[in-house]
């Protein structure tokens, strides 16, 4: 029995030695230098890995934001061209309404009246509402003695060989009118036949 006893625990005493042995051996790494830079490039790969995620992520926001201000500025640029434009085709309009208006005070001067006092308020209402278009840009086209142009003039009637050189506008019926390069209303004349 004691031999027994004696063999258990020799085996026991070389159980517990062969753990602590393996142990010593994963515990201990192995002298092998390349074996040491591996495990270091695992360990600053991953480090550098995620700061350069980080730096790419931070360069597309900013190339993505940069984008977004360049395309509201191109918005912004086109909406105020765009506003600038149909205020000036409203003020066309409006202006193309008002040349009725023009014509009959012109008429209203030419006709002869005894009442002086109401043909000078109707020469001063005219003079202002001419001055008002002059300052908005507004010019008469009247090209009598002028070779016809058809992009202001529209030719209404056909004038002789005695009223001028062909081809060129003998008289004005009703004038025209332009806002800079955009006719409001052609001028319609007579023109001497060529």
């Amino acid at each position: 029995m004691f031999d027994k006893k004696k063999k258990t625990d020799a085996e026991n005493e070389e159980l517990n030695e062969a753990p602590a042995e393996e142990a010593e051996q994963q515990e201990a790494p192995a002298p092998d230098d390349g074996a040491l830079d591996v495990d270091a490039a695992a360990e600053e790969t991953p480090a550098e890995d995620p700061l350069k995620a980080a730096q790419a992520q931070a360069e597309e926001y900013l190339n993505l934001a940069q984008r977004v201000q360049a395309d509201f500025e191109n918005f912004r640029r086109r909406n105020k061209a765009t506003r600038a434009e149909a205020y000036e085709d409203g003020a066309r309009e409006f202006i193309k309404q008002l040349l009725p208006v023009v014509d009959n005070l012109e008429r209203a001067i030419a006709q002869e009246s005894s009442d002086e006092t109401l043909m000078t308020g109707v020469k001063l209402v005219y003079k202002q509402m001419m001055e008002t278009l002059e300052k908005r840009g507004v010019t008469v086209i009247d090209r009598q003695g002028e070779k016809f142009d058809p992009n202001l003039e529209n030719a209404v009637m056909q004038g002789t060989a005695d009223e001028g050189e062909p081809g060129t506008v003998c008289a004005v019926l009703q004038k025209g009118y332009q806002m800079g390069d955009f006719v409001l209303r052609h001028a319609m004349v007579k023109v001497v036949e060529e």
